[in-house]
């Protein structure tokens, strides 16, 4: 029995101290990947939209084209459009992300949904846009069942998670520096923290250096 015991002792020791090394050391580089210090710090338009955030993420790679030949791949995003460019299997039901740039999905607006699973059953709102420069998409979905919910009709409701994906272009000597930057509130935070720490934040890194990755691939054929 005290055998068991110690066992068990070390496991949750040295669970804890992995994940305080993940959380002290690893996470703010995940966090902040690609991303100068100066990008990582700054404000960025979309920011203001979820003032107090518990969760941020600000990453950022160059694109081989100048803004202009960047902008059309992300204003055609959504699920029953361009898609996303990242694990298509992941985020776009295994249909594949365009390779090729669709006239009629140049002309995003604000406030237009741009459905984030099949069927529109939830989605991104367009919260903000300057074209060639930012496009500021919003969710705000209700917990577990990732309904969306309006915040401007009332109250939160008790489990929630509401945040923006954001996407920033400026002209750079290589090409064009993307900054991509998320910010999320979310409660309650005893379930929800554990959560992003484990798995939202890991899983977004791999998906946004994924579209980082076939971003570039298309910005380059194109040209």
């Amino acid at each position: 029995m005290n055998g068991h015991r110690t066992a068990v002792g070390r496991v949750i020791l040295g669970s804890a101290v992995a994940i305080a090394v993940h959380g002290l050391l690893l996470r703010p580089h995940l966090l902040t990947w690609g991303a100068t210090r100066g990008e990582a710090e700054r404000a960025y338009p979309g920011d203001e939209l979820v003032p107090d955030a518990n969760s941020m993420s600000t990453m950022a790679s160059t694109l081989p084209g100048p803004p202009a030949k960047v902008w059309p791949w992300l204003a055609q995003m959504g699920h029953d459009r361009a898609g996303w460019y990242s694990w298509d299997w992941l985020d776009n039901g295994g249909r594949p992300s365009a390779d090729r740039l669709v006239p009629w999905w140049q002309h995003p607006a604000v406030g237009q949904r741009l459905n984030s699973t099949s069927g529109g059953r939830s989605w991104f709102t367009v919260a903000e846009l300057v074209p060639e420069r930012t496009l500021v998409l919003r969710a705000d979905l209700r917990l577990p069942s990732g309904r969306p919910f309006d915040p401007a009709e009332g109250p939160a409701p008790r489990a929630f998670v509401s945040s923006i994906w954001s996407f920033h272009l400026e002209p750079a000597d290589a090409g064009t520096r993307l900054v991509v930057r998320t910010r999320g509130r979310s409660r309650p935070r005893l379930l929800t923290g554990p959560l992003d720490l484990l798995f939202w934040e890991p899983a977004h890194l791999v998906m946004q250096t994924r579209q980082f990755h076939n971003l570039r691939a298309r910005v380059r054929a194109a040209r």
